[in-house]
């Protein structure tokens, strides 16, 4: 079968890889469509390390070809959401609706393919680029056969991150004010998971004027365009001042409730601080290289209890939070298909990687087989 695989310097296409039968608590699936994500990209590029060869790809949906003589919850045929979190279901993490917690969910390198013979690597147990995949049962959550897997194979990585950043790690309400740097697929999703908990002011931050439609078609109220002489954290306090007169007051009083770096940048983050008002929270969700740390003053923290919080991959819980986020899209309430700013075959992902890196897709989607 054929996949995107990493060297250790570049990734290609290559033909003559080929993945091991299914263990008793493992699927088989055909990968039908799979989301480009920055994260595949910071593989390549070396922000995150990685054993290399090894099959890319994170977000993804296909339909089940084999599976374990363990596993019940699906079976041969069935459509499926794929997500990463390979939590192992025992330990206290697992039990308490904290699977991201769970010490063994994380990495989970294995070497469940060969390239011409040769052991080669999955990526974040999942690797979605390539035709055919093996990977926990547990990974796979069942979704209706009606559900557009080209839209529904961005629920385990994009949607989960940014919803799950919302839901799951704060607790923003109706008339809470947000501020969301960085509107791609992650920031949509955060924008849009805003809107569905009631804030009223959802401020877009971004270097690229041609989101400003997308973003306030996902529900953002506002747009503020940054970039080099911009500053971004004076441009959301002028939306939201302290009083009529004055954009800060005591220890920086006005600004924002939440502020979501979906950048992964450390002066990205540091403005995220510097416009909460008091009591407010900062949500780290993109990855900046590993040895990346930010500046704080930390009266900000223990005179007006502003917070700081990390959020891996929106803290999902899959099994509930990915019907629940299926549920809501068969509503009306949250957007799917519009995430999907264009297919392309998998012979064109550097295609896909050169619009992301433009600036101009929501999401770009890998077409691997048909439905």
């Amino acid at each position: 079968m054929r996949g995107l695989v990493y060297d250790g310097e570049k990734a290609a296409i290559r033909d003559g890889l080929e993945v091991r039968d299914p263990g008793p608590t493992e699927v088989e699936v055909r990968i039908v469509a799979a989301g480009l994500c920055h994260s595949d990209l910071s593989v390549i590029d070396g922000t995150i390390p990685w054993p290399a060869p090894a099959v890319l790809g994170h977000e993804g949906a296909g339909v089940v070809e084999r599976v374990g003589s363990a596993v019940t919850h699906v079976k041969p045929g069935d459509h499926v959401v794929l997500h990463t979190l390979a939590s192992c279901g025992l330990c206290k993490w697992c039990n308490t609706g904290r699977p991201a917690w769970c010490r063994k969910s994380i990495g989970n390198a294995s070497q469940p393919f060969t390239l011409d013979g040769e052991p080669t690597w999955n990526f974040a147990a999942a690797s979605y680029f390539a035709e055919r995949t093996v990977v926990q049962a547990g990974q796979c959550v069942p979704v209706a056969d009606d559900l557009p897997l080209e839209s529904a194979c961005l629920i385990g990585c994009g949607v989960l991150t940014g919803v799950g950043s919302v839901f799951n790690r704060t607790e923003i309400g109706l008339g809470d004010t947000a501020a969301v740097f960085g509107v791609g697929g992650v920031g949509l999703n955060v924008i849009q998971a805003c809107r569905i908990k009631g804030a009223s002011r959802i401020i877009a931050v971004d270097t690229i004027a041609d989101k400003e439609p997308s973003a306030r078609d996902f529900g953002a109220t506002d747009f503020v365009l940054a970039g080099p002489g911009v500053d971004s954290v004076a441009a959301v306090r002028e939306l939201l001042p302290y009083d009529s007169e004055n954009l800060t007051g005591p220890f920086g009083a006005g600004g924002v409730d939440y502020a979501f770096d979906c950048v992964g940048h450390p002066e990205v983050l540091n403005a995220a601080l510097e416009m909460l008002d008091w009591g407010g929270t900062a949500v780290i969700i993109g990855v900046p290289a590993p040895t990346a740390t930010v500046p704080a003053r930390i009266g900000n923290f223990t005179h007006v209890e502003r917070n700081l919080i990390g959020s891996r991959a929106g803290s999902h819980r899959p099994h509930h939070d990915i019907p629940l986020i299926v549920e809501l899209y068969q509503q009306g309430r949250l957007k799917l298909d519009e995430l999907v700013t264009q297919t392309y075959d998998l012979d064109d992902w550097e295609s896909a990687v050169h619009d992301l890196e433009a600036g101009k897709l929501a999401r770009g989607v890998l077409q691997l087989s048909d439905a």
